[in-house]
């Protein structure tokens, strides 16, 4: 991946064609997820559904790892989010908790964490406006691997490995993470995954599903671009209206569906991009969608 600059733990760049890349730059911590780094992350996503500039969004990684879960270390990350098993200030996945101490805590403390914290992060991925490409590294562990299966489309590395590390904490899968692996997997094979904590290898993650594709390490960028690059050439209002469609259809019925798909296109044809590519069909050419 480029080269990271050691002054900042979120890097962010928009490339000329609109593309918004956020990279989580803590290697060393094998990039997992501070409360200020996690912010850092739903507000550019947030940015990127307001920036009529952006287009689609990258979300990667420097170093070995994707991101290995949530680091209480660097204070409340929003709850337990499988963390790092790392020493007694990792918070609920690795020793106590951040924030209240245990002994102060009452109940509803826990469940506020998680709903301000590592559920705003996997809601801000679901609901961004734009396309959003996770292109894996390397281990994503715990809330680090919600934040990749969210995206819309994941890439991964063949080094990269996918862990719901919960269960070897004694913890409840949080972030979305009931929510998300049944919709991939179906319920039983997301049992097995959640209930065991094993590692998932790059492979077989896409034989399962869970990823679109797997290339070889040196790869990955370029990869991760060309597809953004493609996306962000396409109609930006109709592919986020066909997001929402697909996320929506999984919690609702069929005439539910029906009717939102109707919706969605009524509002869709009155976008420049929709005009422009009925006209480039009728005049056999190929549409140049503005993203309007």
């Amino acid at each position: 991946m480029s080269s990271p600059d050691p002054g900042e733990e979120v890097l962010h760049r928009i490339e000329t064609g609109g593309v918004s890349w956020i990279t989580l730059n803590r290697p060393a911590a094998m990039n997992a997820l501070t409360r200020d780094n996690r912010e850092r992350v739903i507000g550019l996503l947030d940015d990127a559904s307001a920036d009529p500039r952006i287009r689609a969004v990258v979300l990667t990684a420097t170093g070995k790892g994707f991101c290995a879960g949530a680091d209480l270390r660097g204070g409340p990350s929003g709850g337990p989010s499988g963390g790092p098993a790392a020493g007694p200030a990792a918070g609920p996945a690795g020793g106590p908790a951040a924030g209240p101490a245990a002994g102060d805590r009452v109940a509803g403390d826990v469940a506020r964490m998680i709903r301000l914290g590592a559920q705003r992060l996997i809601t801000a991925v679901l609901d961004c406006e734009k396309p959003v490409i996770a292109a894996v590294n390397g281990t994503a562990a715990g809330i680090g691997s919600h934040l990749a299966l969210a995206c819309d489309l994941v890439i991964a590395a063949e080094p990269a490995r996918f862990i719901e590390v919960f269960v070897r904490r004694g913890l409840v899968p949080d972030g979305g993470g009931a929510y998300l692996l049944p919709r991939l997997l179906g319920p039983q094979k997301a049992k097995e995954l959640m209930f065991f904590g094993d590692a998932v290898p790059a492979a077989e993650a896409e034989r399962l599903g869970l990823v679109n594709t797997v290339v070889p390490a040196d790869a990955l960028e370029a990869t991760a671009r060309a597809w953004a690059d493609r996306l962000a050439q396409g109609p930006t209002r109709a592919l986020a209206l066909t997001k929402q469609l697909v996320n929506a259809s999984l919690d609702g019925d069929r005439a539910a569906a029906l009717a939102a798909e109707a919706t969605a296109q009524e509002i869709n044809m009155t976008t420049a991009d929709a005009n422009e590519g009925v006209a480039g069909f009728l005049e056999r050419r190929t549409p140049k969608y503005l993203g309007r």
